[in-house]
């Protein structure tokens, strides 16, 4: 770092900029993070290692050896503590939008050690930078959907319609479109506008819960989560899912799982990732654009029921952010549940029928 003085004569400060994620299912997915700030004076970025800034900015007042960047908002100048100003108006980009960062505070300096590990240095200043991640701040509209079926009934829930928004559904493509077939039509572009396969929901992903077979001890439940986005892929996606019987996982047959205890009493919720080299990539949409697992859970007899939608999750989220869910009274019902509501319905309408009967 280089803060110049008027005869642009300055002190070389070297700055340590560590980031950390700490959100658990959460990652920067490509092309990466950007971190932002205002200087505080007239500071300038003299060089830097493991990153670089997007633009240069006006260097021109600088000959010869020019710095890396002068722009004034791209860590710290000064030779004492009491010339140390904190940069301020933090951004971090993930890579879109959604993070929110609070002002740099003072923590105690960082402590280095050398290559022998034999002797400590410490840092003039430290400071830490908190950004915490909006869903409603990224987006106004979900980024994907959830469906459902079951072996117990014909019925499939489709995600509700519109879930995503419908403002690109005049151009979307369809499957069998022959624009699909143009060279180049994948290419990502650089504003990262989706090319969305036209469906009902609009959601550049959906995740499909199938409650697959019952068995005296276990039940097994199918999850296959579709891109629709022709433009996109996923590397490194993570599905995490809401449900009490995530607490007995017997076995998951394609994907890697996680259990997510961030309350040690409560154990609902499990986060399920690609396998290294055989499915962490979760393709652009078309034939390969899909990925999917079978779950095997235990039952606990106390709790277990296919009635009132039990087996379907309560929460579901892709790549962080919340999916919507179908409505409740959408879900697939028992067979027996369905004659119950037809005998009500049937009950209903005699007794309305009866009632006109009496006031005609």
């Amino acid at each position: 770092m280089f803060y110049p003085d008027e005869a642009f004569d300055g002190i070389l400060f070297q700055a340590v900029v560590t980031m950390n994620n700490f959100q658990m299912y959460r990652h920067i997915m490509n092309p990466g993070w950007t971190l932002g700030w205002t200087w505080a004076k007239k500071e300038v970025i003299w060089s830097m290692v493991g990153a670089q800034a997007t633009e240069q900015g006006d260097c021109s007042k600088f000959k010869g050896n020019v710095p890396h960047c002068c722009k004034k908002n791209p860590t710290v100048a000064g030779t004492t503590n009491k010339t140390v100003k904190l940069p301020k108006n933090f951004t971090l980009l993930g890579p879109g939008p959604g993070y929110t960062c609070g002002p740099a505070k003072i923590v105690p300096p960082t402590i280095f050690l050398t290559a022998d590990r034999r002797r400590k240095t410490q840092s003039l200043m430290t400071w830490n930078v908190t950004c915490t991640y909006s869903q409603f701040l990224a987006r106004k509209h979900p980024s994907c959907c959830v469906s459902f079926s079951s072996f117990y009934n014909e019925t499939i829930t489709p995600c509700p319609s519109c879930a995503c928004g419908c403002e690109n559904k005049n151009k979307c493509v369809k499957s069998d479109s022959k624009l699909l077939s143009v060279v180049g039509i994948n290419t990502p572009r650089k504003d990262n506008t989706p090319l969305m396969q036209c469906t009902t929901h609009m959601c550049p992903v959906r995740v499909h819960w199938h409650v697959k077979i019952n068995y005296k001890d276990y039940w097994r439940v199918k999850v296959a989560i579709t891109n629709f986005n022709y433009r996109m892929n996923y590397t490194l996606w993570s599905l995490v899912v809401q449900h009490p019987n995530l607490n007995n996982v017997t076995q998951v047959f394609s994907f890697d799982y996680k259990p997510l205890v961030p309350y040690k009493s409560i154990n609902d919720t499990g986060m399920f990732y690609g396998m290294k080299f055989y499915n962490d990539l979760l393709m652009e949409a078309g034939p390969f654009g899909n990925v999917q697992s079978e779950v095997l859970l235990q039952k606990d007899k106390n709790t277990f029921t296919l009635k009132q939608g039990w087996a379907f999750p309560r929460k579901v989220y892709f790549n962080g952010d919340e999916c919507m869910l179908p409505p409740p009274d959408t879900y697939p019902f028992l067979p027996n549940s369905a004659h119950g509501n037809l005998v009500g319905f049937s009950t209903l309408v005699c007794s309305l029928l009866s009632l006109l009967i009496i006031i005609w």
